[in-house]
């Protein structure tokens, strides 16, 4: 579950290169570069395919190429930035999709939902062999898996989180709780699942 990279010729093949404004392109690759893999490992677990995934990174990149003029300098770029993907990701669904992407249960900021950091899905999400748990949060819908991604696999606060899928912070904190929750009742159901007899004793412990 490790970050998949794509090369640093990104920008050539976005036609970032053929700008005729060098100091901008310059001030933009600095900071766009460096989040390219974290993009398309992102963008990879949203489509769950690879050729979509390259070409919503692409898309991504001209937006904001397009619209670097209108960043706020000293603001969260990479907060930014990933919320043009996930826009465009969004976008490129059909009414249809977007609908079900954006239904969910009701949603509640109560004390009950309150995001522990160290749970044994956030243990667990360091383990990049773990096909069950790979497979646990695939089957997420995309509003809960997004921000499950976010949180433990890019590190994100809350904050970030919030204003990259524009919604408050104690929803944030809901959907992680409920992800988490998805996931642990995922792997502790899986017949046979190596992770589930350990993953048990750390929810009785914890």
């Amino acid at each position: 579950m490790g970050n998949i990279g794509l090369g640093s010729q990104a920008m050539v093949r976005f036609g970032a290169s053929s700008s005729r404004d060098d100091q901008p392109l310059a001030g933009f690759e600095d900071l766009a570069m460096p989040l390219f893999d974290s993009l398309y490992n992102f963008a990879r677990w949203l489509t769950q395919n690879s050729n979509d995934a390259e070409d919503l990174v692409q898309e991504t990149y001209l937006k904001a190429l397009r619209s670097f003029a209108s960043f706020q300098s000293g603001t969260n770029f990479r907060a930014w930035i990933f919320q043009i993907l996930r826009n465009s990701f969004l976008s490129s669904r059909s009414k249809l999709e977007l609908r079900m992407t954006v239904a969910m249960d009701p949603e509640e900021d109560g004390p009950e939902l309150a995001v522990d950091m160290e749970t044994p899905e956030a243990i667990l999400m360091n383990r990049s062999d773990s096909e069950l748990l790979q497979r646990a949060i695939e089957h997420l819908p995309v509003h809960y898996r997004e921000t499950l991604l976010l949180c433990e696999v890019e590190e994100m606060s809350y904050q970030e989180i919030a204003d990259i899928l524009a919604i408050p912070i104690g929803t944030v904190m809901s959907r992680l709780a409920r992800a988490r929750k998805a996931v642990r009742e995922s792997l502790l159901s899986a017949p046979c699942a190596p992770l589930s007899t350990e993953l048990s004793h750390q929810i009785d412990t914890h």
